[in-house]
C-alpha cells in the first residue's frame, strides 16, 4: 500500500533542510538529494499503481484516505490517484527534478530560491493527489503563489510588471474558481443529504441542470486562464519571458496542466451536462488560440517569447481536446499535459543554457552554435522536432490522438474546427525550423563564439532526464495510454 502523504513529506522535509544550512552550495546539494529522492518516489507510485492494475484492481481512485479536517463544513483531508494524477505527478517529479539541476549556477538568495521553488512543487504534488474540491484549491493556491516572488526577485527584464500582471490575472481567476467550487458544494445534496466537496461522492450525484449552466463557465474560466485560455492569456508570455530558467520550466511544464486537469476532473466530471452544452461555445475562444498562440510565435525574436507564444498554442490543444469530450480526444488531450509538459520544461531549460552562455534571446543575434555547443543544440533539434510531432517522439502520439479523436466527432462544425485547429501544426513549423536554421546552422558569428562552452555535467543531466522521457513515451506510448484510458470511464459514463 503506497501512502501519498509521502509526496508531500519529502518536499517538505528538503524545505526544512534548505532553511537549517547555512551556505548557497549545501541548500543546492539538500534540493538536488530531496527532489532526486521525490523522483524515485513518483517511479515507486507509477510502479505500484500499474501493479495494482495488473492485479485487477480497478476501484476508480487508489490508495485512497480521507480524514476529516472541518466536519461542520464537510471539508476533508482526502486523497487518492488515478492514472491521470500519476501521470502528471510523474511528469511533475521530473520537471522539478531537471529544473534543480539546471538552476545549478544560480548565485542570488540561492537558499531563498530553493526554497520558493520546491514550496510550488509540493503545492503542485498536493493538487493531483487531491480529492477533495477545498484542499485542491488550497494547494491550488500554494502552486500559484511563490510565483510573484520567483519571478519579482529572480526574473529578468520588466520582472516586476510581469509578476503583478501574473498574480493579478491568477489571483482573479482563482476567486472565479472558488465560487464555481462552492457552487458544486452547496448542490452536491440535490435530494436533501449531507453537503460534501469529496469530488468522489459528488461524482454520485446529479447536480441540477440550472446550477451547472450557472457554474459550469466560472470553473471552467477560473482553471482555463492557468492554461493561458484566450482571451486571457495575455499574463502568461510575459511571465515566461521574465522567469528564471527553472521557474520557465514548472510554470509551463507543470503550472500550465494545472488547468487542464482541473478541467477534467471538476468541470467536466462533475458537471457532464452543462460541459456538452456549453463545449461549442468555448472551443471557438481555444481554437483561436491555438492560432493565435502559433501566429505570435513567428513574429517573435527573443526566444523564451517564442517558445511563450508556442506554449499558449500547444497548451490551447490540451483543452480543445477536453472539449472534443470524446474518449480518444480526451486521452491525447491528458498525453499531451504531459508530453507537452516534458518539451516546454526541455526547451526553456535550453534557452536558460544558451543565455548564459551568449548573454541574448534574439535569435538575429546568434549565429553557429552548432559547431561551438554541439550537445545543446542537438537537444534543441530534438526538442524542435519533438513539438511539430514527429513519430517516435512524445508530441506526435498525444497531438495524433487530439486530431483524431476531434475529426470522429459526428458534427461538422467540430471537424471543421478540427481542420483549423490542425493548421498550427503548419504554423510551428514555420517558427521552429527558422530557429534552427538561423542560430544553430549558419555560420559563426564571430570569434568570440570559439570561446562558449558546451553543456556542463548538471547541465547535461537536467537534459537528458527529460529527453529520455520525451523519447519513452514517443517510442512506447500505450502503457501510458492505456493508463489514462481506463482513469478516463469514469468520466465517459457522466458525459453518456
Amino acid at each position: 500500500m503506497y501512502n501519498l502523504n509521502i509526496l508531500l513529506l519529502v518536499p517538505i522535509l528538503t524545505l526544512a533542510g534548505i532553511m537549517f544550512v547555512k551556505d548557497a552550495r549545501n541548500a543546492r546539494v539538500v534540493a538536488a538529494i530531496g527532489m532526486s529522492v521525490q523522483l524515485v518516489l513518483v517511479f515507486v507510485l507509477l510502479y505500484m499503481y500499474l501493479a495494482e492494475r495488473n492485479a485487477g484492481n480497478m476501484e476508480e481512485v487508489l490508495f485512497y484516505q480521507d480524514i476529516t479536517w472541518y466536519e461542520s463544513l464537510k471539508i476533508s483531508y482526502t486523497i487518492g490517484v488515478d492514472g491521470i494524477a500519476v501521470g502528471l505527478i510523474v511528469l511533475t517529479g521530473i520537471v522539478i527534478f531537471a529544473g534543480v539541476f539546471a538552476s545549478w549556477l544560480m548565485k542570488d538568495l540561492v537558499k531563498e530560491f530553493f526554497f520558493w521553488l520546491i514550496l510550488l512543487a509540493t503545492g503542485v504534488f498536493g493538487f493531483f493527489i487531491s480529492l477533495d474540491l477545498f484542499i485542491m484549491f488550497v494547494f491550488f493556491e500554494l502552486a500559484v503563489i511563490p510565483m510573484y516572488l520567483l519571478i519579482g526577485i529572480w526574473g529578468t527584464g520588466p520582472k516586476e510588471y510581469s509578476a503583478m500582471k501574473l498574480t493579478l490575472m491568477l489571483m482573479g481567476a482563482s476567486a472565479i474558481l472558488l465560487v464555481g467550487i462552492l457552487g458544486i458544494y452547496f448542490n452536491s445534496a440535490p435530494d436533501g443529504g449531507a453537503m460534501t466537496f469529496n469530488i468522489i461522492e459528488i461524482s454520485k450525484v446529479n447536480i441540477p441542470i440550472a446550477a451547472q449552466r450557472f457554474f459550469f463557465p466560472m470553473v471552467f474560466i477560473g482553471f482555463g486562464v492557468i492554461s493561458a485560455l484566450f482571451p486571457f492569456h495575455t499574463w502568461s508570455p510575459d511571465g515566461h519571458a521574465s522567469a528564471p530558467t527553472a521557474v520557465s520550466m514548472l510554470h509551463a511544464g507543470v503550472l500550465m496542466k494545472l488547468g487542464g486537469y482541473g478541467v477534467l476532473k471538476v468541470a467536466i466530471y462533475l458537471l457532464p451536462e452543462a460541459a456538452g452544452e456549453m463545449a461549442t461555445f468555448f472551443l471557438i475562444f481555444v481554437a483561436i488560440g491555438v492560432i493565435y498562440g502559433a501566429l505570435s510565435a513567428v513574429m517573435q525574436r527573443d526566444l523564451k517569447y517564442i517558445n511563450a507564444y508556442s506554449s499558449v498554442s500547444h497548451v490551447g490543444l490540451i483543452l480543445f481536446g477536453l472539449l472534443m469530450l470524446t474518449k480518444t480526444a480526451l486521452d491525447g488531450a491528458v498525453l499531451q499535459m504531459i508530453s507537452h509538459g516534458l518539451i516546454t520544461a526541455l526547451f526553456f531549460a535550453l534557452i536558460g543554457m544558451i543565455y548564459g552562455r551568449t548573454h541574448t534571446r534574439m535569435v538575429n543575434e546568434m549565429r553557429g552554435l552548432m559547431k561551438v555547443m554541439p550537445f545543446l543544440s542537438v537537444a534543441y533539434v530534438i526538442a524542435g522536432l519533438a513539438s511539430l510531432g514527429l513519430p517516435g517522439l512524445s508530441g506526435f502520439v498525444a497531438e495524433l490522438a487530439i486530431f483524431v479523436g476531434a475529426f470522429s466527432h459526428p458534427e461538422p462544425f467540430y471537424r471543421v474546427i478540427t481542420v483549423i485547429a490542425v493548421s498550427s501544426i503548419v504554423v510551428a513549423a514555420v517558427y521552429i525550423l527558422r530557429v534552427v536554421a538561423k542560430m544553430l546552422m549558419e555560420g559563426v558569428k564571430d570569434e568570440s563564439y570559439n570561446d562558449l562552452t558546451d553543456a556542463r555535467w548538471h547541465e547535461k543531466l537536467s537534459v537528458i532526464s527529460l529527453l529520455l522521457f520525451i523519447a519513452a513515451i514517443g517510442l512506447a506510448p500505450l502503457w501510458l495510454s492505456d493508463m489514462i484510458m481506463s482513469s478516463l470511464e469514469p468520466i465517459i459514463m457522466r458525459l453518456n
